[in-house]
């Protein structure tokens, strides 16, 4: 199969599964969008904005849920093998793409689709089983309940040959907001955010298997050209990201530290070394590394999975963000109590940098007697390992507090009272991930104005202020990381850069290894044969960035939403290198808004909106509710 009028890179078929009726049907699309939104969470923006209303309830039946392979996904491009899944989010109640590696987005492409959305509701919980012929679906009755892995293992058993599995675990079948994807466990890739998974159950959908034909190839411009530039393209970011490869995110641990930007004790602290050395991947992998792992077409290989007898452990190990929040913010220095709340988590079909926030909060709610051993079914909460792993166990089964905890720390906080509100650390209902805005304060304009809540890959910024480059943009020596006014224009083309991540289907790891806008136009123009430039690349971030603000204006979303939590705009931390830093955000707000041609109220101005191409009929609604 290969794309049709002139295409290339992509198809230009998406499958429309109407899952209340078993039905689908084929929607086309043409360059003219593949260039305006690229694919991924471009596309998905493009369609949830224009197609659908997006005041309705995320876990409604008419609610969309869409799988959209990147651009370059299923190719043969190096770090590429991304895919997004996109919906409002049940968590936050905006915007929410959760974006997931490994071979299942590649086997996806196989099928001769770029994407799938999905309306309605099945009526039994059921496997949507995906081929170049289209949908079939099949009862997934003996799976209730199973947890991501042994559904997960039992479907790869059942289906066999080149089969790939995304599954929800038991958080995900209740509907939980902070339930993840989990694709291929027990060698797992996660679509882990904003509760994505309790969308996909919401549906009834326990697993979603693709099984994609060999003869299906996407169409490349230019091919011989392609291959003979990708040697240097692969060694330059083989060059660039040893680290990865030798110890995946884990390896950084130490050095995250040292910057002050390692969440401790629920943000309350800012030099935690003792702990930070015995939870490291240096310290963990003697310990349980069974071996190295790669997403499809990827020369990093920074994908670890461990193995642990004693506990029963066998799949993907800690990143450093389940470190960092089921780690360091809990003070667990313990390998393998962490180890096995991350497998817990995964076997449930949670997010950790969700869990890890919640137990710090809970931990700390204990301490101050918001919390007690009548809400936990007696368990006393303290700063330890064993704490950790037997709240996501509460959390997992919906057991006492858990039922509490697993509406994610916002909703937690708002039901126990008692000023539990000042522990809960999140931007627009989504808990932070492991970096600490105080260390690298760019981070906090960017969690502050960033599209899905508390974001860290919406900007990266703290990259720049570690030395790795960004020389398309003159980035060339790392910024002070604790000054607040040369952020903004920086937050900004950052922000703008990463917007084109995931409708490519590019791993953010290609940051790391000196892939810019350049290189990216040039593997448009190789890959799809247009005359792409780095300006139409960053433009097209730009667009998309606005889009996606704009969804979120008709859902109400202001200046007064773009926030810190208390705890990280007032509360200095007392020690370590980021000791007494504080983000001056109204400051950068006000600059910010102007580079970007936003209200001083952070609504994007008509004008802006008629330059990036953003139809006006469809943001009516939105100016009306301002």
């Amino acid at each position: 199969m290969t794309a049709t009028d002139g295409r290339h890179g992509f198809f230009g078929r998406l499958l429309s599964v109407d899952l209340s009726t078993g039905t689908s049907r084929v929607v086309e699309f043409g360059t003219a969008d593949a260039r305006k939104h690229f694919l991924g969470s471009g596309l998905a923006a493009k369609i949830l904005y224009y197609d659908f209303p997006n005041d309705m309830d995320p876990l409604d039946e008419t609610a969309p849920l869409l799988f959209i392979s990147g651009l370059f996904t299923g190719g043969t491009l190096p770090g590429t093998s991304k895919l997004s899944v996109c919906a409002k989010s049940p968590l936050t109640g905006i915007w929410n793409e959760a974006t997931v590696g490994g071979h299942w987005p590649a086997e996806f492409r196989k099928t001769g689709f770029d994407g799938v959305i999905l309306t309605g509701r099945c009526p039994e919980l059921s496997i949507l089983h995906m081929t170049k012929a289209g949908v079939a679906f099949q009862p997934a009755a003996g799976l209730a309940g199973k947890d991501a892995y042994e559904a997960g293992s039992a479907l790869t058993a059942k289906f066999a040959g080149r089969a790939k599995v995304a599954v929800i675990g038991p958080a995900g079948e209740v509907g939980l907001p902070i339930a993840s994807i989990m694709f291929d466990p027990p060698i797992t890739r996660v679509a882990a955010r904003s509760g994505i998974g309790a969308v996909m159950g919401a549906k009834r959908i326990k697993a979603i298997v693709v099984e994609g034909d060999p003869s299906v190839h996407l169409p490349i411009a230019r091919p011989d050209e392609l291959k003979a530039e990708l040697k240097a393209d692969i060694e330059e970011i083989r060059k660039n990201t040893v680290g990865l490869t030798n110890f995946g995110t884990s390896g950084g641990v130490e050095a995250v530290e040292k910057y002050g930007d390692l969440p401790i004790r629920n943000w309350q602290l800012g030099s935690w070394p003792e702990g930070a050395k015995k939870i490291c991947g240096q310290a963990m992998q003697p310990l349980m590394l069974d071996k190295h792992y790669s997403c499809y077409a990827c020369p990093i290989r920074c994908a670890k999975i461990y193995k642990n007898d004693r506990l029963g452990l066998h799949g993907h190990g800690p990143e450093y963000e389940t470190i960092g929040m089921l780690g360091a913010n809990c003070l667990n220095d313990d390998p393998e109590a962490l180890a096995e709340a991350n497998e817990w988590c995964n076997r449930y079909g949670i997010d950790t940098i969700s869990a890890g926030a919640i137990a710090a909060f809970a931990i700390e709610a204990y301490e101050r007697g918001i919390i007690t051993k009548k809400d936990t079914g007696g368990l006393g909460l303290g700063w330890d390992g064993k704490t950790v792993v037997a709240l996501v166990h509460k959390i997992g089964r919906q057991e006492d507090i858990g039922l509490t905890l697993g509406l994610g720390v916002k909703r937690a906080a708002e039901k126990l009272g008692n000023n539990a509100s000042e522990l809960a650390v999140h931007t627009k209902g989504l808990e932070y991930p492991a970096h600490d805005p105080r260390g690298h304060v760019g981070m906090a304009l960017n969690y502050a104005t960033a599209c899905r809540g508390a974001c860290h890959l919406e900007a990266l910024t703290y990259f720049l202020d570690r030395g790795i480059p960004a020389a398309d943009f003159g980035y060339t020596t790392p910024p002070n990381p604790h000054l607040s006014s040369d952020k903004p224009p920086i937050v900004v083309n950052m922000q703008n850069y990463l917007s084109v991540f995931n409708p490519l289907g590019m791993c953010k790891f290609l940051f790391v290894g000196r892939v810019g806008p350049k290189k990216i136009a040039r593997w448009l123009q190789l890959v799809c044969g247009w005359d792409a430039t780095m300006e139409e690349v960053l433009l097209t971030g730009e667009r998309l960035f606005n889009l996606k603000r704009m969804y979120n204006v008709k859902l109400g979303v202001s200046r007064k939403d773009d926030i810190l939590p208390p705890r990280l705009f007032a509360e200095a931390k007392p020690d370590g290198s980021a000791k007494d830093v504080l983000p001056d955000l109204g400051s950068m707000l006000h600059r910010y808004y102007k580079l970007r041609s936003w209200t001083a109220d952070g609504i994007p101005t008509k004008e802006k909106l008629a330059t990036l191409g953003i139809e006006q009929a469809a943001c009516a609604k939105a100016y009306a509710r301002r």
